[in-house]
């Protein structure tokens, strides 16, 4: 399903705040108090949102939605990010791809190149890079996660923890104003620690409504990347620490 454009307002504002209330977000699309509820209704119903008395929150875990149901929030800007990313790793290299949505965007856009070694936990995306002949796919297996198309534990971390590559792509779930990296599942944080661990050139992918998302572990530092590529321009106190450290930062802003 494709979320609606106060729909994905909706999302955003209650993914920067924690939660809001109905009356506030009605006067902030200046409609009723009942459309508002329906779109939460929606939203609650994707596993996108909670309820709560009056209003409605971020879940426990943003990621108790559905892969799927995930992939239709911020499509268009992950499109772009995963073309700008994708466009950072020549052929013939080795890649981790993490876990998440806009990394699974990142492997579409990765489709045209030749001769990768691709490392992935995702079952969609070792199938969608299969389709090059030219590629080598690793798929780390493990406890498979149905809803999430993917394998996690012991068994997938310790694919991760032996292999090297040159370019390691994970997402984020929260970005905060110094820099620390944040995600909402333990396990995606370990995976993506190692895949920080294990690149030469690590690289974040996160649309505009990860910074300064109010998620709970922090993992790592924007201060440790080779890239950051999100669609619109950091925060000046972010993007100076990004500068400062070396880190390449890419916009991939929707064109005028």
């Amino acid at each position: 399903m494709k979320l609606s454009p106060r729909q994905s307002a909706i999302l955003q504002a209650i993914r920067e705040d924690g939660s809001a209330a109905v009356e506030a977000l009605a006067a902030a699309h200046a409609v009723s108090a009942q459309t508002i509820r329906r779109d939460v209704n929606t939203l609650c119903d994707l596993g996108l949102l909670r309820r709560q008395h009056g209003g409605a929150a971020l879940p426990t875990n943003f990621r108790t939605a559905a892969f799927a149901d995930r992939e239709v929030f911020q499509a268009a800007e992950k499109d772009r990010i995963a073309r700008a990313a994708a466009a950072l790793i020549p052929d013939r290299a080795s890649v981790f791809l993490g876990i998440g949505t806009t990394t699974a965007a990142v492997a579409r856009a990765l489709i045209g190149h030749d001769s990768l070694r691709v490392v992935t936990n995702n079952l969609d995306v070792a199938d969608g890079l299969c389709r090059n002949p030219s590629f080598e796919v690793i798929l780390a297996g493990g406890r498979a996660r149905n809803r999430e198309r993917d394998f996690i534990g012991e068994s997938a971390l310790a694919v991760f923890r032996e292999i090297r590559v040159e370019y390691g792509v994970f997402g984020v779930c929260g970005v905060d104003a110094d820099g620390a990296l944040r995600d909402s599942d333990f396990d995606e944080v370990r995976l993506s620690r190692l895949i920080l661990e294990n690149s030469v050139k690590p690289v974040a992918v996160a649309d505009h409504t990860k910074i300064r998302a109010a998620t709970a572990v922090r993992f790592a530092n924007l201060a440790e990347l080779h890239a950051f590529v999100t669609d619109r321009p950091l925060p000046p106190e972010l993007a100076a620490r990004a500068e400062a450290a070396g880190v390449r930062v890419l916009i991939a802003e929707a064109e005028a």
